[in-house]
């Protein structure tokens, strides 16, 4: 029987959509069970809308909204100067500390205390330890704010069990489905049922018009492929190739990672991220550059690269290939204008991978 949910069409199913208002009522269903949340909103077209979608729900244009600094691992849309968000709204940033390259609660603290924002993001797109949503959530209450975790990175860690949940601690999450989830590019608004109404209409009509229907079809179907076996792997993982990184003499940003990410700063072997990033490509191994913490450079020409675990994962490798892995990417940052030598290891990863 078709759904008889407010539907964006009004108090009834549209007309020739009663299909898709079960599968996304199912996706709805399964996103709720696997993450524990009163709601959720599977519509949103990708994380920066899902976003946007909180900025319409709990905040007026030039309210204050807080964030981490794009420079220190947040995203574009935790209010940066560059987005819309950082343009429309009184934006303000905390960091991570030189000496361990993790959030400042402190500092974050005094700036919430100080500015007194409205909504408070936690999470972000480039960090490799573990998020303390229970600190975070002492102070937003402190100071009446709304605190959102933006979880899109790590979904797929915490749907597994892997890293600490924000259910309990945040009223709202964001995330994308496409990232440790292993799902299609879309995104997700989970929320408690008080701040359920805000974010449904802020979604719809607030900021679209139609969902992507073959998209919500594909999240149900991630929601009910994760497992648990997959995200603690991911984070084996992770940790396995950041320590023979360590032994080959990287240096990682906060020293190793908690999670699926590992970020490392070249500055100590003279190159840049983007010519390291461009020779690995050419050896067969996909990451990108990426700023890092005070980077001296450009973020168009920065310090780091940033790689995770998900995809090799999922092709099947395990703790015990990341030293080859760490190997590959000791050769080709030493060699990256040496073609034949990125030649030979693209060989290398490719027998590999064949072989698995």
């Amino acid at each position: 029987m078709p759904s008889a949910r407010v539907h964006r069409c009004g108090a009834e199913p549209c007309s020739g959509q009663q299909v898709v208002d079960q599968v996304e009522q199912l996706a709805i269903d399964r996103a709720k069970a696997l993450f524990g949340v009163d709601h959720a909103n599977v519509q949103p077209l990708s994380g920066a809308p899902a976003n946007l979608a909180v900025y319409l729900a709990f905040l007026s244009p030039g309210d204050t909204v807080m964030g981490m600094s794009l420079p220190m691992g947040g995203h574009l849309t935790h209010g940066w100067n560059v987005s819309a968000t950082g343009r429309w709204f009184h934006a303000v940033q905390y960091d991570v500390r030189k000496d361990t390259g993790v959030v400042d609660l402190d500092q974050v603290r005094s700036l919430a205390l100080a500015e007194r924002p409205k909504v408070i993001f936690c999470g972000g797109t480039a960090i490799p330890r573990t998020i303390d949503f229970p600190a975070f959530a002492a102070i937003a209450a402190e100071v009446g704010a709304v605190l959102v975790a933006d979880i899109a990175h790590i979904a797929g860690l915490v749907a597994g069990g892997a890293h600490p949940s924000p259910v309990g601690h945040v009223p709202v999450i964001t995330t994308t489905t496409h990232k440790t989830l292993r799902g299609p590019r879309g995104a997700m608004i989970l929320s408690d049922a008080e701040h359920a109404r805000a974010v449904d209409r802020a979604v719809f009509p607030g900021l679209q018009g139609g969902p992507h229907n073959h998209t919500t079809a594909a999240i149900a179907v991630a929601l009910h492929e994760a497992f648990r076996e997959y995200a603690h792997t991911v984070v084996a993982n992770a940790q396995a190739l950041a320590a023979a990184l360590l032994d080959r003499g990287f240096d990682l940003v906060s020293g190793g990672t908690d999670n699926h990410l590992i970020l490392i700063d070249l500055t100590s072997r003279g190159i840049g991220g983007k010519p390291a990033a461009r020779a690995l490509d050419r050896a067969g191994i996909e990451l990108n550059y990426n700023a890092v913490p005070y980077d001296s450079r450009t973020p168009f020409d920065p310090s780091g690269i940033r790689l995770g675990t998900p995809a090799v994962t999922t092709r099947g490798l395990r703790p015990s290939h990341m030293p080859q892995i760490a190997d590959w990417i000791d050769r080709a940052t030493t060699a990256v204008a040496d073609e034949p030598a990125l030649a030979r290891i693209a060989t290398e990863v490719e027998d590999l991978l064949t072989s698995l």
